[in-house]
């Protein structure tokens, strides 16, 4: 494409946005206010699932040790554990740490009049998972290895954790599509109006020679304009929300704040904003190129 003919496109693309300021103005408030919504949910999500992840990251898969099993053995199981995928980080406790912990947790006080440890079975291992849902997968193997007598897992909180993440899956994919949907349509009606204000402008222009690509851009790239405003607008409305819903709660619900760790609004934003972008110029092109493609014969 030569530089005058998309300078020109682009032009005429503006141009229709403000022929039909009303529509254009509906089509970037409804994008708006549905990518509003979006980054509203996608915002609380992120901070359920950094949450969620939290506490994943805190269940523990237990594996006792047999009695007297050796420190060689102890550190060839280790590194057993260590190679598995799912496993992010193992500690050791021997019998001895295991019941000074003990006592320490029960303020038993001084435990030097103990002239034996009662827990002198209980030399083990913590095991934390990057994946909570492969925990099965784990206690197998663990429950498999010689030297390793008893394990101990989580079974209810990994399924409640596991089944949680699944949900924020669906309803993201779902919810996700709904807007996509409501958004193409109302684009759709905007450029049909375009269309319809040129009909006769467009037929003279096919008449003398122009390409059906001619006629179309200027539509096309009204409809990435209209998308592109659309998602910007939310994208600051929500950046301002976010980081005040964040001082509100730190300065009213301290007890909160120290219980839930928000993400930081960058750390939200560094995915947000290139999905929000995306969708609505992704919007505003499908919408308006399926357009013209059905009036092309205007």
């Amino acid at each position: 494409m030569r530089i005058n003919t998309l300078f020109y496109c682009i032009v005429q693309g503006l141009k229709n946005i403000f022929r039909n300021k009303w529509f254009t103005l509906a089509s970037v408030a409804t994008i708006s206010a549905c990518l509003f919504l979006f980054g509203l949910f996608y915002s609380i999500l992120s901070n359920f699932e950094h949450m969620v992840k939290n506490a994943e990251q805190r269940v523990a898969v237990t594996a006792l040790l047999d009695l007297g099993v050796s420190d060689e053995r102890v550190g060839e199981i280790k590194a057993m554990i260590l190679n598995r995928a799912e496993v992010k980080e193992v500690n050791y406790f021997s019998a001895e740490e295991t019941w000074v912990k003990f006592a320490e947790e029960n303020d038993f006080g001084d435990i030097s009049i103990f002239t034996e440890n009662p827990l002198e079975d209980c030399a083990h291992f913590d095991i934390y998972l990057n994946d909570v849902s492969m925990q099965s997968d784990l206690v197998t193997f663990l429950e498999s290895v010689d030297g390793v007598r008893k394990v101990n897992q989580s079974a209810l909180t990994a399924r409640v954790l596991t089944g949680v993440n699944s949900i924020i899956s669906y309803v993201s994919i779902g919810i996700i599509l709904i807007l996509f949907l409501v958004s193409i349509f109302l684009i759709s009606n905007t450029v049909t109006i375009g269309i319809q204000v040129r009909k006769e402008e467009i037929q003279i222009m096919k008449y003398i020679g122009a390409t059906d690509f001619f006629a179309r851009a200027p539509f096309v790239i009204e409809g990435i304009i209209i998308g592109f405003i659309g998602s910007l607008v939310p994208l600051v409305a929500i950046y301002f929300l976010y980081n005040e819903a964040m001082i509100y709660v730190a300065g009213s619900y301290s007890f909160m704040a120290a219980l839930i760790q928000f993400l930081p609004v960058q750390e939200v934003f560094r995915t947000l904003l290139p999905i929000c972008i995306g969708i609505g110029v992704g919007i505003g092109f499908i919408g308006s190129y399926t357009t013209v493609r059905k009036h092309l014969s205007v």
